[in-house]
């Protein structure tokens, strides 16, 4: 063939070496079926001859056994030589001289660290799960791939044995340049979780990793922010304890999420993690359009989908409690794309099994202090903060007006300003108790984010409480609450016309409170 590479190979001999031997027998058959003379490794050897296939032994061609415990199998010249020798006309020379047996196929994977790792968090031995030979026939395969096949993944054997009886035995250069990309992609994962296994959490004076590792995950997005966009969603394999990774989500029901799943998803478990009552969230195009606590999860849902019954139409609604028999009653009537919670009893999934697009996600809400970051993109970067884990404290509740707020109504700021948070700015959020009434977010303005909210609340807003994620550049915003009603502000401070601000809410009778931080969310 080519040097380049450009032509098919034909198979002649293969060498198995693998952990996971889901698939291996009958990938050997396979294999052997075109006349393809097997070799093995020790417990791979082992298992295809209890399958009934003989395979040769390494150590036929290399003359060492296991040494050290099976540390030393494969890493020997006699069989790099055989996976790395040009097929050239100069290559083929040096192997008959060297009396050396080339490797048309490797077929290989790796010791389980990450399972192990997930298995004994706590291990002291976690060197002894790195596997070194098979990551090192990997490589090298997948170096020669001009001459060489390589095979890491049983999920890949299906395919590779349909192109062999499609093709007399042949493997395509393209088939081949495609495998040995995917092994590097293994390569580089393994070393990245060994790299993360192996130092110890807070061992670094880095807040962020030196280097980030993504790996697509393995479920398909079904499209991206609009259906004519292709989309994917990664792990990223960063350092342990660095907040990245994927919260664990299963869905229940209904078609594969997209790319806006996944967004509204995220900001929909953070809200409800905020609160420890019973609290649902209603979320459309990744900020809030509702949010409530409740004695019960059925009450929170009545109450967070009265909010915006316009704003709510496709909503995806998270609970941060299981789902009851009873709970699927306070939907009635609302259009939900999405319902997240942490499990869901028989009885619920019946009821909304009826909902023919109705998705359902089990998810735990993350936990509201367990450090976490949160990830964009801008100008072909990724862009990683810590996510805003600050936590309103009595201290922060700095009066800058005569009028003070009630205890009710001081709680339902605390509310407000948890809500806030997670709304795109600029955001205004009014609440009545544990409630929202209003909500305005993602507007140029914070006057326009005020009237919103205020047109929502409509006569609601009376009485209620207003937070705003950043502070009032002017009067106007709070001219707005005051006509409308509001009693009670919490908001950063902090601007010039902070005294025409205060003045304004002096005319009003509004009790106002400066927290000195902001919580802006793009």
């Amino acid at each position: 063939m080519a040097p380049d590479g450009a032509a098919a190979v034909h198979l002649e001999r293969a060498l198995l070496s693998v952990d996971d031997k889901s698939g291996l027998a009958d990938f050997a058959r396979g294999l052997a079926a075109h006349g393809i003379e097997l070799w093995a490794t020790g417990g791979t050897g082992r298992a295809l001859r209890a399958a009934g296939l003989s395979p040769r032994a390494v150590e036929d061609v290399t003359g060492v056994s296991d040494w050290f415990g099976g540390r030393v199998k494969t890493l020997h010249p006699a069989v790099f030589g055989g996976i790395l020798a040009p097929r050239t006309p100069d290559g083929r020379r040096e192997l008959e001289e060297r009396r050396l047996l080339p490797f048309d196929l490797v077929v290989v994977n790796f010791y389980p660290f990450e399972r192990h790792l997930r298995e004994h968090p706590d291990a002291t031995d976690r060197e002894e799960f790195i596997d070194i030979g098979g990551v090192t026939l990997a490589r090298a395969a997948a170096k020669n791939h001009a001459y060489v096949a390589i095979v890491t993944d049983p999920g890949e054997y299906p395919a590779f044995l349909e192109e062999l009886r499609a093709n007399a035995g042949t493997v395509s250069a393209a088939t081949r340049r495609a495998l040995a990309l995917r092994a590097f992609d293994r390569c580089t994962a393994y070393d990245a979780a060994i790299s993360r296994g192996l130092r110890a959490p807070g061992s670094s004076s880095e807040a962020f990793p030196e280097e980030l590792v993504l790996r697509r995950e393995s479920t398909r997005l079904r499209y991206g922010e609009n259906p004519h966009q292709r989309a994917a969603a990664y792990d990223a394999l960063a350092p342990e304890g660095a907040g990245l990774t994927p919260d664990p989500i299963a869905l229940v029901k209904g078609e594969s999420l997209s790319f806006t799943n996944l967004l509204d998803l995220d900001t929909v478990l953070a809200i409800v993690a905020e609160f420890p009552t019973p609290t649902a969230a209603v979320v459309k195009h990744a900020s809030p359009c509702g949010v409530a606590s409740g004695a019960t999860v059925r009450e929170a849902l009545e109450r967070a989908v009265a909010t915006d019954p316009v704003a709510r139409y496709g909503c995806v609604i998270a609970v941060n409690r299981p789902l009851s028999a009873e709970d699927p009653a306070a939907l009635h009537g609302v259009f939900v794309d999405l319902l997240a919670a942490p499990g869901f009893a028989p009885a619920s999934l019946d009821a909304l099994g009826r909902r023919p697009k109705l998705k359902l996600v089990r998810a735990d809400p993350p936990s509201p202090t367990a450090p976490r970051w949160e990830a964009k993109s801008a100008l072909g970067r990724v862009l990683l903060e810590e996510a805003d884990r600050r936590e309103l404290v009595p201290t922060d509740f700095k009066p800058v007006t005569r009028a003070r707020a009630s205890p009710e109504a001081a709680c339902a700021l605390d509310f407000a300003w948890r809500v806030v948070r997670h709304a795109k700015s600029n955001a205004i959020v009014l609440a009545q108790g544990s409630r929202t009434v209003g909500i305005g977010s993602g507007q140029p303005t914070r006057v326009k984010a005020t009237e919103l909210a205020c047109e929502v609340a409509g006569d609601r807003a009376k009485g209620a409480v207003l937070a705003s994620d950043a502070f009032f550049p002017f009067a106007d915003g709070v001219e707005v609450a005051g006509r409308a009603g509001v009693s009670a502000i919490i908001q950063p401070g902090g601007s010039l016309r902070d005294p025409e601000v205060i003045a304004t809410a002096e005319k009003y009778g509004i009790a106002m409170y400066f927290t000195g931080w902001r919580v802006f969310r793009h």
